[in-house]
């Protein structure tokens, strides 16, 4: 199966997502950007028809926030998820809130994804 990343149809909705980003993305961006865990981290980067809130290329893991409205997506995220693990990326989720109250175990659990030797 041939992957496409950051299809040149998508980039009109990347670029509209990076500018418009949840609080928590701005949050969450704030401490993965600039290689600060050693690791690059792309935001808004898509892989197949899916756009990811955020991906490390090199370890093949996607970061996604969820907000209420992924309540009603559940379907819709696990199909997601799905093709993205048949593709070899591991799909992490944290909750918008947990950013908010638990910045420090949403980067210690992201940390540990990262150093798992199944990444």
């Amino acid at each position: 199966m041939t992957i496409t990343h950051n299809h040149p149809i998508l980039k009109p909705r990347r670029v509209e997502l990076r500018k418009n980003q949840t609080p928590q993305e701005n949050l969450l961006w704030a401490r993965l950007r600039r290689n600060q865990l050693g690791l690059k981290f792309k935001r808004q980067h898509s892989v197949g028809p899916y756009i990811l809130d955020f991906y490390c290329p090199d370890k093949k893991i996607a970061i996604e926030l969820d907000g209420s409205q992924h309540l009603e997506n559940r379907e819709y995220d696990n199909e997601r998820s799905d093709y993205l693990d048949v593709l070899g990326v591991k799909t992490i989720r944290f909750w918008n809130n947990e950013v908010n109250v638990n910045m420090d175990g949403v980067m210690n659990k992201i940390i540990s994804e990262l150093n798992s030797p199944s990444s």
